[in-house]
């Protein structure tokens, strides 16, 4: 629960970013962490990098 909580926290942080095309409104699940991680990878900077590799190492 706390991955999911944890990624639910990066989708809003990094919403602009990294999540612009999606629903801001997106309820993120625990299948969604590893999509989550994935797009911030992708579209982020350092901070989301940093934060995508707590959400998957």
């Amino acid at each position: 629960m706390v991955q999911v909580r944890e990624a639910r926290r990066a989708f809003r942080r990094f919403q602009a970013q990294c999540f612009w095309s999606f629903d801001p409104d997106y309820e993120v699940t625990a299948a969604d962490i590893g999509w989550v991680a994935d797009q911030l990878r992708k579209h982020g900077g350092r901070a989301a990098w940093e934060t995508a590799n707590k959400l998957c190492p």
